[in-house]
């Protein structure tokens, strides 16, 4: 699989995020859209990494692509298409590296707001409770550890920051004052219910899903919102084997876990500040990444991916 670390499609108005390409097209019938590419780049405590994870981006396209095929009866979403066919205006050489890493949608207005569920505290919600006891400004009973599981699943937003800068966690009455109170109480039904009925399904296949983020937008002339971005991928989510889960301490993972918890060990030796620019990863660090990415894929859709096709 051909490393892909950044794009150039001759198409207007390119701009790049952590991990993502993306461009304004136009849709068949005239409508507005964008195209998203999903490149090999990995970013981890919002900072890029110096070298990428060939077919990363295929694997969290197509793991997207999966849960809003799932969803798509009861949310609807922006994806219009994964098919670089159905892209205009590039050629048959961009088509064939596209292939399997991109999603053609329906442009909309973005939602300033990262919803966040947690069904586990760990991440930064575990530092939050440590510091305060509680995760947003929610109050949780005292003596739980890290990945100690929570009797309900909570609601923590976030800011979304832009690239470069850290997402900061909100409480819901601060994410009301940017966003009004009506259209944040969706947000935290839409994002708890999502969580709710994707958990159920990846417990079955073994995995527990201990949080994940979501984006929002709206259509033109729509008021309900309207998933965008990526769902339920090793990067928006954490993905932990469920016959290995013990509270206490950190968990084995099928997401990139693996890449912060490497990090972390950099940091610790001083050679890392979690600021620009990213390091270099090793390759078993790479190719143990992958491997788990891969196998959340196989244990979620029942098939295996195959990188090589």
């Amino acid at each position: 699989m051909q490393l892909v670390m950044e794009t150039d499609l001759g198409l207007p108005n390119r701009r790049s995020g952590k991990v993502r390409d993306i461009y304004d097209v136009t849709l068949p019938g005239g409508d507005p859209g964008l195209l998203i590419v999903a490149t090999d780049r990995i970013s981890a405590f919002d900072v890029v990494m110096a070298n990428g994870l060939a077919g990363k981006g295929v694997v969290l396209t197509q793991i997207s692509r999966f849960w809003f095929d799932r969803f798509s009866d009861s949310f609807s979403h922006h994806l219009v298409s994964t098919d670089p066919a159905d892209v205009p205006g590039i050629s048959a050489e961009q088509r064939e590296a596209l292939r399997g890493r991109i999603m053609l949608c329906r442009a909309c207005e973005v939602i300033p707001v990262e919803c966040i569920a947690r069904g586990y505290i760990t991440g930064s919600g575990w530092a939050d409770y440590q510091r305060t006891g509680s995760v947003c400004g929610i109050a949780l009973p005292e003596g739980l550890q890290n990945s100690s599981r929570l009797a309900e699943p909570l609601f923590t937003p976030s800011t979304k920051a832009e690239a470069g800068l850290h997402d900061e966690n909100i409480s819901f009455e601060q994410g009301a004052a940017i966003v009004g109170e009506e259209t944040m109480q969706w947000l935290s039904d839409a994002t708890l219910r999502l969580y709710s009925e994707a958990s159920d399904y990846a417990r079955e296949r073994g995995i527990i899903l201990a949080d994940t983020k979501f984006e929002f937008g709206r259509l033109d002339g729509q008021s309900e919102p309207i998933l965008i971005d990526e769902i339920f991928t090793p990067d928006s989510s954490r993905f932990w084997p469920a016959d290995q889960w013990e509270p206490g301490r950190e968990q084995e993972s099928f997401d990139k876990q693996y890449v912060r918890n490497y990090l972390e060990t950099v940091v610790d030796a001083g050679k890392w500040d979690k600021t620009p620019p990213g390091p270099q990863l090793p390759d078993d660090v790479l190719e143990n990444s992958m491997a788990r990415y891969l196998e959340a894929y196989e244990r979620l859709t029942g098939a295996p991916l195959d990188l090589t096709a």
